[in-house]
């Protein structure tokens, strides 16, 4: 049975053993792949159902499974099973390196990461979704560090910046629906008092990059040689997103289309791209399992209350309007940290921001956006997202090598802070 809802700080114990596992081994090795995370979330899993030694194991394993195979979790890993064939299917027939090749000639070196960063926002902006636009792009992050000197992890980090300041903004995003529906605002006010929030942060990610940039060689080390019929899968897959059309039906239309001029051209017969295909699958099924263990984790935190210890924990300590603001921004941060889903996170902790809200006087469109902010930063940062497991798996590289360059989500935090500190728009709070 449920506990009540003051909680159970217990709870979430699983969790804080699966960061200790995972980045304190890292840590400890130097070495953050020396400790899978599969691992390391089924002893979390285990000590999760520890919790409550005399419920019985059955129930425990129905609220796992359950947990695991919800309809988010599933639409996550559809999700990277097709990124991960699409992603192989244009690498063997040549679209990356023609990509990455007409990028680097039309881009002026200094601007490659300018460039990649905004044209993220705009594709994730349109697309209303973080991950579809890391699944998308990050194949030509990792062709474009593969060309240069620049640093991988930078160039995926950029790449889930741009994502990620989109799924923030976006009218058409998940989180932005969510937000607004929750505290019954307009989403082009939200959208208006969220813009001139982050739009510091976008700056000075993009200022950022550019003295990167100015420090590393980004000369392409191979000649850049590239067939523009090559390059069409990705402008495909881009314009389709862009008209609103279904992730899971733009990737796998991306695979049949990049499929089609691997034949036109001589690059594949139907044995080779069907083996792509597979092997691009088989690239992702670690991640898919590390999504599917995740979900099964909360939905235990979740059960034996630890996700309701923190909302009863922190709204106790509210006692003013700012404080109310920087508790709405603790809620749904704290509640992202332990569903590494902002969507989640938001679902949950929208009717107490709500509440919140209209009890200290706060703007519903900064609570509504105060939810999307904090949830989408931390999403951006956590090593076990969506993203950062998405982009980590199409790359081969530990998630963790990531959050150094995670410069955006962390402006974007900031800008958060700042915004309550300052009463910022003031035309809000008047």
């Amino acid at each position: 049975m449920k506990d009540n809802t003051r909680g159970n700080p217990l709870a979430l114990l699983p969790l804080l053993i699966f960061v200790a596992l995972f980045i304190g081994t890292g840590i400890i090795t130097r070495d953050f792949q020396a400790m899978p995370i599969t691992v390391a979330l089924i002893v979390a899993i285990v000590a999760a159902m520890l919790i409550k030694p005399k419920d019985r194991l059955n129930e425990k394993i129905g609220i796992v499974t359950r947990g695991a195979g919800r309809e988010n979790i599933m639409l996550m890993v559809l999700i990277f099973l097709l990124a991960g064939a699409f992603s192989q299917v244009a690498e063997n027939m040549g679209a990356v390196e023609s990509t990455v090749n007409l990028g680097l000639s039309l881009l002026p070196s200094n601007l490659l990461l300018i460039g990649l960063f905004i044209i993220c926002c705009f594709i994730s902006i349109s697309m209303g979704t973080s991950t579809g636009t890391v699944v998308a792009l990050a194949p030509i992050a990792i062709g474009i560090a593969g060309q240069t000197d620049l640093s991988l992890a930078l160039a995926l980090a950029t790449v889930i910046g741009g994502a990620m300041f989109g799924d923030n903004l976006s009218v058409i995003s998940d989180t932005t629906i969510v937000s607004t529906q929750s505290q019954e605002v307009k989403m082009s006010d939200k959208f208006k008092t969220n813009f001139f929030i982050v739009l510091p942060g976008a700056i000075a990610t993009i200022v950022i990059l550019w003295f990167i940039s100015s420090g590393q060689s980004t000369t392409p080390a191979t000649d850049l040689d590239y067939n523009l019929f090559k390059v069409l899968p990705y402008l495909a897959v881009l314009i389709i997103a862009l008209l609103g059309v279904n992730v899971l039906i733009v990737l796998s239309g991306g695979i049949v289309f990049a499929g089609l001029v691997g034949f036109l051209d001589g690059s594949y017969t139907f044995t080779s791209f069907v083996t792509a295909a597979g092997e691009g699958i088989g690239n992702m099924q670690n991640i898919s399992i590390i999504a599917i263990l995740i979900g099964g984790l909360i939905a235990l935190i979740q059960h034996y209350g630890g996700i309701d210890y923190l909302l009863h924990f922190i709204t106790s300590r509210i006692r003013s309007r700012r404080g109310a603001e920087f508790g709405i921004a603790s809620l749904v941060s704290a509640t992202d940290l332990s569903t590494a889903n902002n969507t989640i996170s938001i679902i949950i902790t929208g009717p107490l921001a709500k509440d919140i809200a209209d009890e200290y006087g706060v703007d519903r469109r900064k609570s509504a956006s105060i939810l999307d902010i904090f949830a989408a930063a931390f999403q951006g940062l956590i090593p076990y997202g969506g993203q950062m497991l998405a982009a980590a798996g199409l790359a081969a590289i530990s998630p963790v090598a990531m959050i150094p360059y995670s410069i955006y989500p962390a402006m974007l935090l900031i800008c958060g802070i700042i915004a309550i500190l300052i009463g910022f728009p003031r035309k809000l709070n008047a």
